[in-house]
């Protein structure tokens, strides 16, 4: 089977033919073919189309993976750094990276930025066009060529002082972002890391400027003993961090008040909670704000950090909407959405057709990007990836998530990014 590239360029409209077309959401088309103009999707249909047509074989085409929750900031990293002692330990490590670099404060933006673009590329090579990006400092922009992407502005602190400042600096980082074009949300670090105070501030400013919320719960046992007795290896962390004064503990949010307040702004996303189903108030709280909440889940982070795989079956059973994520390139190796995909369905937690739709569909409502991605129906923006199957095959769900199969193209709006 020949797949030529590139796509023909031209101001008209370009006609797509595949053997198989995974719309998401409808069933999938065989001898499928999509128009695209304008950077939209105009027309899809079965057979032959009337007009010149670019024919691709074999090929897949499905809608652009979304990572809906990813620190671009580590993508300079060639290996994860270790998480054989758990979370706390693992942040451990995360601190300590970040105030080496900050060691050379002139050089630190154009090496986040570097890393960035390092991220952006991976993510576009890997059949991504659109990125779910936490970002600890002011976050240089987009990228025209690359994924879009929606920029969680992290904040965290759990003294007086630590929390006025986050939250001026929290407020300064939005507008500044929000005047670069890109599209912004906000996110309250965890349960362990953002005091009550400053949670309830932020969810404020979520709901007055209607922006997304993302937040890590439920990561560990750890996070739990601390919100439960304020002691454990986490009280050690922030003690050594010099972010606990054991004369004045900060007031903590258990993770079931914290998914109420992030059912406040338009949209929340919880991120991994791993150990959500052991908290059955928490759990349920989230299947009554379904309608607002997702669970992101970052498969082999969580399986390298807790030592499973996320709860993706109690999630579902709530009514949930699971999206996929990566985390970043310091708990996992690489910035595959696919192969988080085929880390859950190996797992039997879920099927190749499911998998997929996680990674697209959900992921794009999480994001707040349904209306324009996630899906392969007319009036969506052309964002899509073209696969090659090592063979034909009779589940394409199932190919598209085999290591066997090639990424051929990343197009985001109709134009070619990978």
């Amino acid at each position: 089977m020949t797949v030529t590239l590139p796509l023909p360029v031209g101001r008209g409209p370009l006609t797509l033919r595949a053997r198989h077309l995974l719309p998401i959401g409808a069933d999938s088309i065989e001898n499928g073919w999509l128009t695209i103009e304008g950077g939209r999707i105009v027309a899809i249909g079965r057979g032959r189309p009337s007009g010149p047509v670019h024919d691709l074989g074999e090929a897949i085409i499905l809608p652009g993976l979304v990572n809906a929750h990813t620190h671009l900031e580590f993508s300079d990293l060639t290996r994860p750094l270790s998480a054989m002692h758990g979370l706390p330990a693992w942040i451990e490590q995360v601190v300590a990276l970040r105030r080496a670099r900050l060691l050379d404060p002139a050089r630190e933006p154009a090496r986040l930025t570097a890393a960035i673009g390092l991220g952006l590329r991976e993510s576009a090579a890997a059949g991504v066009t659109a990125i779910g990006e936490i970002a600890t400092a002011l976050h240089p922009g987009p990228m025209a060529d690359g994924p879009r992407m929606r920029v969680f502005y992290e904040t965290l602190g759990l003294l007086p002082g630590s929390m006025a400042a986050a939250e001026a600096t929290l407020v300064r980082g939005l507008e500044r972002m929000g005047r670069s074009g890109l599209s912004v949300g906000i996110s309250p670090h965890a349960a362990y890391s953002v005091g009550q105070l400053l949670g309830r501030n932020v969810i404020r400013q979520a709901v007055v400027r209607r922006l997304p919320v993302a937040m890590h719960l439920a990561e560990s046992r750890d996070e739990a003993e601390l919100l439960a007795t304020g002691g454990g290896a986490f009280r050690s962390l922030l003690e050594g961090l010099g972010a606990w004064r054991p004369e004045a503990p900060p007031r903590l949010l258990g993770v079931a008040d914290w998914i109420s307040w992030l059912a406040r702004p338009p949209r929340g996303i919880v991120v991994h909670g791993t150990f959500l189903p052991e908290d059955p108030m928490a759990l349920a709280r989230l299947a009554r704000h379904r309608d607002r909440l997702c669970v992101v889940v970052c498969p082999r982070t969580t399986q390298a950090i807790a030592g499973r795989l996320p709860p993706v079956d109690s999630f579902r059973a709530a009514g949930v909407r699971v999206a996929i994520g990566t985390d970043s390139r310091a708990s996992n190796p690489d910035l595959s959405v696919l192969s988080e995909c085929r880390t859950l369905v190996e797992g039997g937690l879920v099927s190749p057709a499911e998998s997929l739709a996680m990674a697209t569909r959900n992921g794009a409502w999480a994001l707040g990007f349904d209306r324009q991605s996630g899906i392969l129906t007319p009036g969506m923006s052309a964002d899509l990836v073209i696969l090659r199957p090592a063979g034909r095959t009779a589940d394409p769900h199932e190919a598209a998530i085999n290591p066997d199969t090639q990424m051929i193209a990343t197009l985001r709006r109709g134009r070619v990014i990978a």
